[in-house]
């Protein structure tokens, strides 16, 4: 009986559908395990076969848990707010609604096709009003909340207020922005907005003016990783810095927490890395500098105040707040220049550009705080306004940027370090001894930044501090597509709306672009204003300034739905709570996590920051959202390419002529022709081009080509010329064969390289159990690696050798009865290591292990009904439909899912006797087989009876026997 995966495969996916095979059970006594996949977004192009590596690592290890007795939580949705459907609307007027819908279904027809063990009842989706009226509810939660640092977590706002109406806030310890001093009697006499404004300073959710990266093309907002090179990571639009009043969130009151919590979760050093640096944890000292003849001050922040000496100018960040008021009037055009010219590039593009020292003199001096020296202010685009203060004080002699900074520009440099030369480059080692630094002379590091400190905190220009590299998150996006904020405005103070008015669904637009006068695109909704009296929203020609408000225009970045999303997972249909307790406290944190590495200063770092916020409110039990995590490597695609000849000794031809990559001479840098293509494509251009022999200046272009047009890199020419209009005229320089042949290059697979393998056509051609083998014979789980369907064939034909050993001819036949030794031995060495593998996450190697099995068996002709539904068990992780087929052959009832895991016996593995081999001073002379149990005593008697040992000997006498028990003997004559 053949193989036949395509009727296979489908019939048990209709059977899981409709039992509900893979439901997780509620109320079970049963420890659980909770599996989950980053969430992913459901695009246009659908899955390729780089999407479903981490699902079926996941998957496999899913089904292992099932079948060793766990509840397994294992579910499956779609992060489906997002900026390419609402380009797409933008572009077609097409409703991104229409196009998530379409999206989703494309998705999940593709994973059911490969057999995922999701449990669908518990599906979400960010853009359905049934899960983001809960992002609105958490949104709610954070804005009426501040964090007390006196108890280090999050608290209701009104402890706050209770406090200010008692006290002030001369005592409070929170994590704010700055906020000036006010009593009791004060704050009760404060305007209702005056009360408002001062709150917004404490909330863990608030507005504020904030610097932001905006692309006019997108007319959105981006965040840091939604930006590559300075553009857009969408559509490759220019980024600038702009000051926008905004939403944000009050990441940083977690920022220690956050560090401390890495401790406790089993993620690889690399992803906790990113995010310790990220967060960017310093010790060191904030500094004031008094301007000369202002009142204005800056505050500086260093982590090296023992070099206070040494400080001869300070450098502003071009947005600094102070710059325009303390630029003299000769300098104040160049200054405006340049504060421009560094609004044109993002955060990352600054930090990166160490090679381009820019930055202009503001005309204006600091007082030095010890010396009561003047210092020159600068502004600079390496300094970062969102890092800090803004403003740093530039100790030349110890930091290398700001002694390229001097050097370039001619400042005078001090040298605060005993012995040490600084006319090449700044010293900074922390064991240099300080010099021409009064009191802190003869001191290094270690020693000189605690002195200074104190000096500082004496002298009262300043105070030890940790700083934080983390900023608050900005929450405020310029689209359509995403979750609405449940606020209006009532005399311009920000207000919720009532929990039970929730979810505030997305209003009708007639453009998806932002409003002619630069509003965002709910700016075009023309019912967007809510009546506080009749809690409903109203036409926006009804407010009046009474009783009905406008709302708020922005919408919740991505990231709002995706922080959370695993607890709905949870509870998925409750209406009353985002997630009950009892079940929240049940499935607690994800045990495994698998998802790409790409999200580690993103979605995994503010996941983190709602789970402890969460956690804080009591509404959870735990403080870290993921347990385990796995980053798989990217699978790359093979791109393929072919060579377009664009001028030939300089002259421009007027045909398409297109030339063999095995006429190129090199594969890496396409700079020369070989001399046997230059001749070719002489005699393809014919004798009218008048060519001088002498010359062969040539210049080409690389393009690339759709990879299904080529087999084993042979191009089907017919195919690229009806591929496209403007290849239809082509002509091809081809090898002796005839044949075109293609370069190729491995990189990330993208539809603009047109080099997507999708997993339809495999599964069509080899089925959904060879896929999800394959994927994970590929290597490694976390390694980069190229597609490549050379092994695929293998692969499929180690399923075809399973499925033949149930099977005599056309007949299903298994036999009963007792096994033999081999075959026990077989599927327990088998057990031991897929089930070692599994528990150390080593998913590729297990597809070999199985392999041999099979390939074992097969050669002892097994069929026994014991050894087979063991290696039935061991294997439906892996190829679960295959083996499903199987086991209900077998005559089992229920699925191969609620089966037991086999047990391994180390007995099995036991030799009874063991081969040794007999040498003669180092040099093998027999085999002699004995029983494993003797000692060496018993196996030395065996050795010396043994007629070849005697003839071997040759009547010499021995002077030494060497006996390793189960290895060798060696008799040395």
């Amino acid at each position: 009986m053949e193989y036949n995966h395509s009727e296979i495969e489908k019939r048990w996916q209709k059977e899981w559908a409709k039992n509900k095979t893979f439901a997780a059970q509620e109320n079970s006594e049963k420890p659980k395990f909770y599996s989950l996949d980053m969430f992913p977004y459901p695009s246009g192009a659908g899955l390729h076969v780089g999407h479903p590596l981490g699902y079926i690592a996941s998957d496999i290890y899913s089904r292992y848990k099932r079948l060793t007795g766990y509840n397994v939580l294992h579910p499956m949705g779609y992060d489906s707010f997002g900026l390419p459907a609402e380009q797409y609307a933008i572009q077609t007027g097409q409703h991104p609604e229409v196009t998530t819908k379409t999206n989703v279904e494309r998705y999940r027809k593709q994973m059911d096709q490969i057999g995922f063990s999701f449990d669908w009842d518990r599906e979400v989706r960010t853009s359905s009003p049934e899960y983001y009226k809960w992002t609105q509810w958490i949104f709610k939660e954070i804005f009426a909340s501040w964090y007390n640092k006196s108890t280090n977590k999050a608290e209701k706002i009104e402890t706050l207020i209770a406090v200010f109406e008692t006290e002030g806030n001369a005592n409070v310890k929170a994590a704010c922005a700055e906020t000036e001093m006010f009593t009791a009697d004060q704050w009760s006499k404060f305007t209702e907005k005056e009360q408002s404004d001062i709150l917004m300073n404490y909330r863990l959710a608030f507005l504020s003016d904030t610097m932001v990266n905006w692309c006019p093309a997108l007319g959105t907002v981006l965040a840091n990783d939604e930006i590559k090179d300075g553009v857009s990571e969408r559509g490759g639009h220019p980024v600038v810095q702009k000051l926008m009043r905004q939403w944000s969130m009050r990441i940083t009151a977690y920022a220690e927490r956050l560090i401390q919590g890495l401790d406790t979760i089993d993620w690889s050093d690399s992803i906790k890395e990113q995010q310790r640096n990220w967060i960017g944890k310093s010790k060191g000292a904030a500094m004031i500098f008094e301007v000369e003849n202002s009142d204005k001050k800056i505050e500086v922040f260093t982590t090296r105040p023992d070099t206070i000496f040494g400080v001869n100018f300070m450098v502003l960040a071009p947005e600094h707040e102070l710059v325009a008021e303390i630029t003299t009037p000769e300098q104040k055009e160049a200054v405006e220049n340049y504060v421009h010219q560094a609004s044109l590039k993002t955060e990352r593009d600054r930090q990166a550009d160490v090679k381009n020292i820019t930055g202009v003199n503001t005309g204006a001096f600091a007082i030095h705080p010890f010396t009561g020296e003047k210092v020159q202010i600068w502004i600079g685009d390496y300094v970062l306004a969102s890092y800090g203060t803004g403003a740093v004080m530039a100790v030349p002699a110890g930091d290398q940027r700001d002694w390229d900074f001097a050097t370039h520009f001619g400042i005078e440099i001090k040298n605060i370090f005993e012995n040490v030369d600084i006319s090449e480059g700044a010293c900074e080692d922390k064991s240099a001894i300080l010099c021409n630094s009064d009191f802190l002379d003869g001191l290094n590091a270690k020693k000189g930044i605690g002195a200074a400190i104190k000096a500082i905190q004496e002298k009262g220009c300043g105070k030890g501090m940790t700083n934080y590299r983390l900023r608050d998150a900005i929450f405020s996006r310029q689209r359509y597509w995403g979750e609405p904020f449940p606020v209006y405005f009532e005399n311009d103070i920000p207000k919720t709306i009532e929990d039970e008015f929730l979810p505030i669904e997305l209003p009708e637009v007639e453009k998806y672009l932002p409003t002619e006068d630069g509003e965002p695109p709910l700016g075009n909704a023309s019912t967007w204003s809510w009546c506080r009296n009749k809690k409903i929203l109203k036409d926006n020609e009804k407010q009046n300034g009474v009783c009905t408000w406008p709302m708020e225009l922005n919408t919740m970045p991505g990231w709002a739905g995706s922080s959370w999303y695993f607890l709905r997972y949870m509870d998925p249909k409750n209406e009353e709570v985002f997630v009950s307790k009892e079940k929240a406290d049940y499935w607690g944190q994800v045990d495994l996590y698998i998802g790409g590495a790409e999200h580690a200063t993103g979605h995994l770092l503010y996941s983190r920051f709602w789970t402890k916020f969460l956690c804080d409110m009591g509404y959870i039990s735990f403080e870290e959202p993921f347990k385990k995590l796995i980053n798989q490597g990217m699978i790359l695609g093979r791109s393929s390419f072919v060579f377009k000849l664009q001028e030939f000794q300089e002259k421009k031809l007027n045909k398409d002529l297109y030339i063999s990559y095995s006429l190129l001479e090199s594969n890496k840098d396409y700079t020369s022709i070989s001399s046997k293509g230059i001749s070719v494509i002489k005699e393809s251009l014919g004798e009218e081009w008048n060519l001088n022999n002498q010359k062969t200046s040539y210049s080409y272009q690389q393009l690339p080509v759709d990879i299904n047009f080529v087999n084993n890199d042979i191009l089907d020419q017919e195919a690229f010329k009806n591929w496209r209009e403007e290849y239809k005229n082509a002509e091809f320089i081809t090898n002796e064969n005839g044949d075109y042949i293609c370069g190729s290059e491995v990189e990330k697979m993208s539809k603009s390289k047109y080099n997507v393998q999708t997993p339809d056509e495999l599964v069509e051609k080899f089925g959904a159990d060879t896929l999800r083998c394959y994927e994970m014979f590929l290597g490694p789980l976390e390694q980069a690696k190229p597609w490549d369907t050379n092994g695929i064939n293998g692969v499929n034909g180690f399923l075809k050798k399973l499925w033949r050993l149930f099977h005599q001819g056309e007949t299903f036949s298994v036999s009963e009865g007792e096994a033999s030794k081999e075959s026990l031995k077989t599927l327990h060495t088998a057990i031991k290591k897929v089930t070692e593998d599994l528990e150390r996450y080593s998913f590729n190697t297990i597809v070999s292990g199985l392999m041999i099995a099979v390939n074992e068996l097969t050669a002892q002709k097994c069929n026994n009904k014991g050894v087979l539904e063991q290696l039935i068990v061991l294997t439906s992780p892996y190829a679960p439909h295959i083996c499903e087929e199987l086991w209900n052959k077998l005559g089992n009832v229920e699925s191969v899912s609620f089966a037991t895991w086999p047990e391994f016996k180390p007995e099995y593995l036991i030799e009874a006797n063991h081969t040794y081999p007999v040498s003669f001073n180092g040099k093998m002379r027999f085999k002699l087989e004995l029983p494993t149990e003797l000692s060496k005593d018993e196996i030395e008697k065996a050795v010396l009876a043994h007629e070849k040992t005697t003839h071997y000997l040759e009547g010499k006498p021995i002077k030494k026997l060497i006996i390793v028990p189960k290895k060798i003997v060696n008799v040395v004559i």
